[in-house]
């Protein structure tokens, strides 16, 4: 560890029973700084547009004091887009850091292990193949739906083709990238293969993008978002021993590769859910995490602030990308300008040491 980490074990706190809460002042203080940073952002995507709303306004909106033109503009007309960012972001930002902790290695994100290339190639499929079966599932189940089915069974079949007595991050990460290269070829066979209207439709979901999100998708993801973050709440514990090594975590009675399934299983659920809401947005569950992990001077991705950052970049590029920019563009454009970069120097940063 070098002088910015602390030792989780050795923090102080108190003992309550068999939980342990460890008062680490840094990181809430980080936390909340975050929190508040996300809510502001979160009011600024809201009030800035072709009718622009002042924030004490926006505010004022949302705790139910509004004036009834500014209710309509921001409950109905820009409130789904900027809630689906941040819960697509929340759901990003915790699985990459879900994923870079049982990994151990900060090149693990949903993107990397053919999550989002599983749910993205189900998506197309069903937006390219007409008629027949493809064409009633389409239409009775609905592409957000098909892409988190898409999602989970790629996850599933990463984890089980890594599966050797545990789960090894090492091959985890390579598997991943094989299952990756094998569904991003399915879906350029499909786009090169399908009619150019389709391929059209297509397109315009897989850059990813927040624009006319409706709010029936947008309360099934906050609702599938919350329940698992109750999941990894209720996990999260036992997999603290985890940091320190598979024996030592045996020595304290943690069944790891357990916590390990159940953990890597929110992962995927929360990733294909993003997916589902906002398309296969790039490099969100990559970058968040290892932000918050500087930001907080953790020696791991803390999940909480990697949601919140995860939520902050999601809700600001989107921001960029139709205010900011000459033209509007889909949020995904500006997430792979920050991304791409960023991989880059974890790269480098990996070489270095």
């Amino acid at each position: 560890m070098n002088g910015t980490e602390v030792n989780p074990s050795l923090a102080p706190g108190v003992r309550l029973g068999h939980v342990s809460f460890v008062w680490r002042p840094w990181l809430v203080l980080v936390t909340l700084l975050l929190a508040a940073a996300t809510f502001l952002v979160f009011c600024l995507s809201i009030s800035i547009g072709d009718f622009p709303i002042a924030l004490p306004r926006v505010i004022a909106t949302i705790l139910g004091r509004g004036e009834q033109v500014d209710a309509f503009v921001v409950m109905d007309l820009r409130m789904p887009r900027a809630l689906a960012g941040l819960v697509v972001g929340i759901a990003l930002g915790t699985s990459g850091a879900l994923t870079q902790s049982v990994a151990r290695n900060p090149l693990a994100s949903p993107d990397i292990l053919g999550i989002t290339g599983g749910a993205t190639a189900v998506a197309v499929f069903l937006v390219t193949v007409t008629g027949g079966t493809a064409a009633a599932v389409a239409g009775s189940v609905g592409l957000s739906a098909a892409a988190l089915a898409g999602g989970l069974g790629t996850g599933l079949l990463v984890y089980f083709l890594a599966w050797r007595r545990g789960v090894d991050g090492f091959r985890l990460i390579l598997i991943g990238i094989s299952v990756t290269a094998v569904t991003q070829a399915i879906t350029t066979w499909l786009l090169v293969s399908a009619d150019i209207r389709d391929v059209a439709r297509a397109q315009a979901w897989l850059v990813g993008s927040l624009d006319n999100r409706p709010w029936e998708e947008v309360r099934t993801a906050f609702w599938c978002t919350l329940v698992l973050l109750a999941v990894v709440a209720a996990v999260a514990f036992q997999f603290k021993p985890m940091h320190l090594g598979d024996d030592v975590a045996a020595g304290l009675g943690v069944r790891f590769n357990r916590v390990r399934a159940v953990l890597l299983l929110c992962a995927v659920l929360l990733a294909a859910v993003g997916v589902s809401a906002a398309g296969p947005v790039p490099f969100v569950a990559l970058v968040a995490p290892q932000v918050a992990m500087r930001l907080a001077k953790w020696p791991t991705p803390p999940v909480i602030a990697s949601g919140l950052v995860g939520a902050l970049l999601l809700i600001g590029s989107d921001l960029v990308a139709r205010a900011a920019l000459p033209i509007s563009l889909p949020v995904g454009v500006v997430t792979a300008a920050i991304g791409g970069p960023f991989l880059v120097y974890l790269l480098v940063r990996a070489n270095v040491r």
